[in-house]
């Protein structure tokens, strides 16, 4: 048999990157099963037909990197995730292990960032959670302008990870947000985190109007949150768009109802533009939640995470790539331990 030539193994590997074709779709199935096996919490990605129609509705936009023979090598996605209209979530990317160390994934994220998103009157705030189990997509981040806000403790579950061997507990996320469409507002600080909260406003290149939740919430108001869970993962996220004075109470039950589903990180996103604001965050601090960081243009405005866990943190296996990332976990470990979890 004939030795393989050095243009033919680059042949080999040579690949394209643009968005979604319908005949892709099973590509992306199949490379779901060969990096994560049936463990991806997000069961989409194990149905093509449900991809073809998630791409046809604008719920997802994959953009996909394919050999010159059109098999599926790599992907990366831009989604709805949070409650505002206008912000959308990047992230489920993967490359198959064949051709890593071979810059996919960086063409993918470079395509989608500077391409793709700037083509899209109706993105107007991108942002990603970045796995804290290693430092990869973390390097990216200044790369892709992105800035840093927000720790999520105990996210994702070490089963999700089982078919690479990279996690050993829960893994945490890093929150990194772009603004690709300027939105200056008022909002609102928390007290207690004011100085924390101001120092991440610090770093945007999104201007705010910055004054300090010090209002009470008028009596007639009342609250309103959504309560959605992730089975697979044992989180809970719970929205709150309008804190009302029956807050407290209000929210305890749907606590309840998180747990009472198995839950083990509940996770709360409150709006930052409402003056009272901080009524909700002191009843949160109450009942044990603790700092997790900003969200610029959750609600279209911005939004505020909070957290609490019924499982271990896994501090110690968190990594981070910046400074200001590891000073912001700081801040996240401390505010943890005064709930004397």
């Amino acid at each position: 048999m004939a030795k393989e030539t050095k243009e033919e193994k680059t042949a080999e590997k040579s690949f394209t990157i643009s968005p979604f074709r319908n005949e892709d779709a099973e590509g992306i199935v199949d490379l779901f099963h060969t990096v994560y096996g049936e463990h991806y919490p997000i069961r989409l990605f194990y149905d093509s037909q449900a991809i073809v129609q998630a791409n046809e509705e604008g719920r997802y936009y994959s953009i996909v990197a394919r050999t010159m023979d059109d098999r599926v090598i790599g992907v990366e996605h831009l989604y709805r995730s949070a409650p505002g209209p206008y912000i959308y979530e990047a992230g489920v990317g993967l490359v198959d292990g064949g051709y890593r160390n071979l810059g996919v994934n960086m063409k993918l994220l470079g395509y989608l960032y500077d391409t793709f998103i700037p083509e899209r009157k109706n993105i107007e705030e991108v942002f990603g959670e970045a796995v804290c189990n290693h430092l990869f997509m973390q390097k990216t981040v200044e790369k892709y302008r992105h800035v840093e806000t927000a720790i999520e403790v105990s996210l994702m579950p070490a089963a999700a990870y089982d078919k690479e061997k990279s996690a050993t507990g829960r893994v945490a996320t890093l929150g990194v947000f772009r603004c690709y469409q300027p939105k200056p507002h008022r909002i609102y600080l928390p007290a207690p985190y004011e100085r924390e909260i101001r120092t991440l406003y610090g770093r945007l290149d999104d201007t705010r109007d910055i004054a300090v939740s010090a209002a009470k919430v008028p009596g007639d108001r009342r609250s309103r949150a959504e309560l959605s869970i992730f089975d697979f993962a044992q989180v809970a996220r719970i929205a709150v768009p309008e804190v009302g004075a029956d807050f407290g109470e209000f929210f305890s039950g749907i606590e309840k109802e998180a747990i009472s589903r198995k839950a083990l990180v509940i996770q709360v996103w409150v709006d930052l533009t409402q003056p009272w604001v901080g009524e909700a965050v002191k009843e949160l601090r109450m009942m044990g939640y603790f700092f997790g960081g900003a969200l610029p243009r959750w609600f279209d405005g911005d939004g505020f995470l909070m957290q609490k866990l019924l499982c271990p943190p896994y501090f110690e296996s968190i990594q981070l790539f910046s400074n200001f990332s590891k000073e912001l976990l700081e801040v996240v470990k401390k505010d943890w331990k005064r709930t004397g979890a």
